[in-house]
């Protein structure tokens, strides 16, 4: 206790000061007289002056965490990229050894669809890009979302695209999870049909279906869509599965044609042996 006291003396001084302030405050804010509100409304804008002309001033501790977890996220997109470059390589190196061919990068031509053919089981689209574009026969349509359709017929400045959902349409698939191959076809409604899918085959609701490279028309891995249901009736060889279109047609504005153009020496041959 007596050190205690000792203390309170020393720094008395202090204490009556920061004692005077205190009240001195109390009194200011109690007090609502028209020269204390033009004291408050004068220091509420000092105040703001203030930390406006401070605020560039940035918070030394604050950007030093930002900085940490920037460099945390840049080592680990370093680490990534190191890994796909590895892989690339690797992959490059395989194919060479297999002497198998790299698939060659897609080219794309942007169009409008500036028609639409609403007739039952038969729908098409015109779009404004065509042979002057460099725009065939048989290439395939395709939106962000994924597979669309194909080109059935072409004109210089326009072509007319044969959709997913058209009796005629056919697309050779393949369940990307399980790697089943199988035909695409669509006989009406809002599904499209998957055909030839043994009933030993472990397809799942929600399985992505890409095109395969067995097609001449599609080029492999573009999305159609997923598995919506799956049933496999009693003494069935094949399951009756639906798949929901990856592109929703209702919603079709642009679409891109694929510059794919199938291998002329492969139809040869294949039709050789036919």
């Amino acid at each position: 206790m007596r050190r205690f006291l000792d203390i309170l003396s020393l720094f008395k001084e202090y204490l009556v000061l920061a004692l005077c302030i205190l009240i001195s405050i109390a009194l200011l804010s109690l007090n609502d007289t028209p020269q204390i509100r033009n004291i408050r409304a004068v220091a509420v804008v000092a105040v703001g002056f203030v930390q406006d002309a401070l605020g560039f001033i940035p918070n030394y501790f604050s950007l030093r965490n930002e900085n940490a977890i920037l460099r945390e996220r840049n080592v680990s997109l370093a680490s990534e990229v190191s890994l796909l470059r590895d892989s690339r390589l690797e992959n490059i190196r395989l194919r060479k050894l297999l002497e198998l061919k790299e698939r060659s990068e897609l080219a794309y031509v942007a169009a409008n669809i500036v028609g639409k053919n609403r007739q039952p089981m038969r729908s098409s689209v015109t779009i404004d890009a065509g042979e002057n574009q460099g725009v065939r026969y048989n290439m395939p349509l395709v939106t962000d979302a994924g597979l669309a359709g194909r080109i059935v017929a072409t004109a210089g400045e326009y072509a007319i695209g044969q959709l997913l959902l058209h009796k005629d349409f056919r697309a050779s698939v393949v369940i990307e999870r399980e790697r089943v191959d199988c035909i695409l076809a669509w006989e009406g409604g809002d599904y499209l049909l998957l055909k030839n899918v043994p009933r030993t085959a472990e397809i799942r609701i929600g399985d992505v279906i890409v095109t395969s490279g067995l097609s001449t028309i599609f080029p492999p891995g573009i999305k159609v869509g997923v598995i919506a249901s799956v049933e496999l009736h009693q003494g069935a060889l094949f399951k009756d599965i639906r798949v929901l279109p990856a592109v929703d047609f209702s919603r079709l504005e642009e679409v891109f044609v694929v510059l794919h153009k199938p291998d002329s020496n492969r139809i040869a041959l294949e039709q050789r042996v036919k």
